[in-house]
């Protein structure tokens, strides 16, 4: 049997996805069902009722390969993680119009700023436009303000101003949104802000782009044991981290001297994505 990865295998004790049913003959082969998450925010577990391994927004299509119990067992297609949710956290898909921009937004139940918000909603989810009204827009979900919206298509270049938008957001293990982000979490919501394909955790992130083999750029990515960061500027480097509990930008050689002291040990790869760009000369 091939080794595979569990976080990208839609697998489980009972249901195999049909391209994986030659491999897994003593689970129930099947197709899955496109539906999307119809919350703002939701854990995607390990297990039905288990640990939190990445989360989902509003709007994120997913393949749902069995409802058992309460639970759907999904697999993500922005990044194919694989796991589980409360099934009523999912809707039949809907084509979405246009994209969160902003780093976080608030769901009003009718068009006007001293409405009692609903929920807010991060950078990232996706919603389907119905009408304008003034300076908001309704959706599927409610009234949002039209200068946080972005058609769907409309993705801007710059990761790394994207990743300083989440500034001070408080760190949270396998976060993914501006209520809690964890390190792979912010490289993820950056690059894919940009259209750029993204993997959910660090050591898969490792393999992003080509290898950085002289000075880094901008944009580059930066990788420990476990943690990834973005570098940002000349000696710079913006990441989410547990030292701090929030997103920050520091020196790039006092956080390595600082994670080595701790533990983590030497920077082991550098990566970058299509698209980094040359550090100007300092002036």
């Amino acid at each position: 049997m091939v080794l595979r990865d569990r976080r990208l295998t839609p697998v489980n004790p009972r249901v195999a996805a049909a391209h994986l049913a030659s491999e897994f003959l003593d689970r129930r082969a099947v197709r899955g069902e496109p539906m999307q998450v119809a919350r703002p925010l939701v854990d995607l577990c390990d297990a039905p009722n288990g640990a939190r391994a990445r989360q989902l927004l509003l709007g994120d299509f997913v393949r749902v390969h069995e409802y058992r119990a309460g639970w759907a067992f999904v697999q993500a297609q922005k990044d194919g993680y694989v796991g589980y949710l409360p099934d009523a956290a999912l809707s039949p898909r809907e084509a979405p119009s246009h994209w969160v921009a902003a780093p976080a937004t608030h769901v009003y139940p009718s068009p006007g700023i001293k409405t009692r918000e609903g929920f807010a909603l991060s950078l990232g989810a996706r919603v389907t436009v119905r009408s304008e009204r003034g300076g908001f827009v309704e959706t599927g979900a409610g009234f949002i303000p039209r200068a946080h919206l972005r058609r769907i298509n409309d993705r801007p270049h710059d990761w790394i101003e994207v990743a300083r938008s989440f500034l001070h957001t408080p760190y949270l293990w396998g976060g993914n949104s501006s209520a809690g982000i964890d390190c792979s979490g912010l490289v993820q919501a950056a690059l894919l802000a940009c259209a750029i394909a993204c993997p959910g955790d660090s050591d898969q992130q490792q393999r992003l782009g080509s290898e950085v083999r002289g000075p880094l750029r901008r944009g580059d990515l930066v990788f420990w044991k476990g943690h990834v960061g973005l570098v940002a500027g000349p000696d710079l480097l913006l990441h989410a981290n547990a030292h701090h509990m929030a997103v920050t930008e520091e020196p790039l050689a006092a956080a390595c001297a600082r994670i080595r002291a701790a533990g983590g040990g030497p920077m082991i790869a550098r990566r970058r994505p299509r698209g980094s760009q040359p550090i100007p000369p300092r002036g």
